[in-house]
């Protein structure tokens, strides 16, 4: 099978339905407006949330807590295992991870973090802006060190 040769499953596809094109083609003249009133005219309608002057959910709801996550730093984690792929001696950094495709940089990060998960056994530098306490003594065992940039 080719991509020109796929085909929508049966009843997927719909063609588009034209309002206000005359009374034959059954949505005609208010084109499923109705008569009158806000919703009939251009531009018109209610805000979002807005429940006709009721006082709406999202005041009548008390707000309450406090949620770290949009100041919290966002690192890219990388586990021990994953430096496997490096030889012995070799210092890791960023730029060593991006090159081997161990990481993609995206571009809201706060650098890279270390974790614990798996087994290591390089003896190797490296760097990085965290690292969990698993991770460093693993790598230290290993005969490496662990830098925090």
């Amino acid at each position: 099978m080719k991509l020109n040769e796929l085909k929508a499953s049966a009843g997927a596809r719909h063609d588009a339905f034209r309002k206000g094109r005359g009374h034959g083609s059954g949505n005609g003249k208010t084109a499923g407006r109705g008569h009158k009133g806000q919703n009939s005219r251009a531009g018109g309608g209610v805000r979002i949330g807005f429940e006709g002057g009721q006082m709406p959910i999202f005041r009548r709801l008390p707000k309450r807590g406090f949620n770290n996550s949009r100041f919290a730093p966002s690192y890219i984690e990388v586990n021990v295992s994953d430096l496997e792929v490096f030889e012995n001696g070799s210092i890791v950094d960023a730029a060593s991870l991006k090159a081997t495709g161990v990481i993609t940089l995206p571009k809201n990060n706060d650098g890279i973090k270390i974790l614990g998960n798996g087994e290591f056994s390089r003896k190797l530098t490296v760097k990085a802006n965290a690292f969990t306490a698993s991770a460093k003594e693993k790598i230290e065992k290993a005969g490496g060190t662990a830098e925090e940039v």
